[in-house]
């Protein structure tokens, strides 16, 4: 079963009335839940037992005795101003792990103020074992890069931006 498959399953998954999918073939299984309990684990020694969400237990809390001291601005390190950079945002399609470099003895596909034209690959993110070139959308100048190199990245996620023009 392909990657976007099961993307697309759970996306029906998720706008369904179903509070259970299982699904399997052969040697494959995938399961979704959306109940308060888990369905019950068998274990190799024929037990059944059945998982169940922790519910939170209230906790005391005595209130410290502390000093507070006041302290003027002047004493307070001053953070650098976080500078944005511009442009239209590459992200990642799917979950996994992006490389930067075509191979690990090359160099970058792109870096910080390389030109891009659109079509062309930035990086590569890789999902259950395939290799997804990632492409820019639009042509321009990289101006940020915005993950490292073997990065675990988020679907949506942030890789680069670029300035089109």
């Amino acid at each position: 079963m392909e990657f976007q498959e099961i993307q697309a399953l759970l996306e029906q998954f998720d706008q369904s009335s179903l509070t259970e999918f299982d699904l399997k073939d052969g040697a494959f299984g995938l399961y979704f839940n959306k109940n308060q309990e888990c369905r019950p684990v068998v274990t190799g020694t024929n037990e059944v037992t059945t998982a169940a969400p922790v519910e939170p237990q209230p906790v005391a809390v005595t209130p410290a005795k502390h000093e507070v001291k006041s302290l003027s601005n002047e004493s307070l390190p001053q953070a650098a101003p976080v500078v944005e950079a511009e442009g239209t945002e590459i992200v990642s399609p799917v979950v996994g792990v992006v490389y930067l470099k075509p191979a690990p003895d090359k160099p970058d596909f792109k870096k910080v103020g390389d030109r891009v034209e659109k079509g062309e690959v930035v990086c590569i993110v890789e999902a259950m074992k395939v290799m997804n070139e990632i492409t820019a959308e639009v042509a321009g100048e990289i101006t940020a890069v915005l993950v490292e190199n073997e990065q675990v990245v988020e679907y949506n996620q942030g890789l680069f931006k670029v300035k089109e023009g």
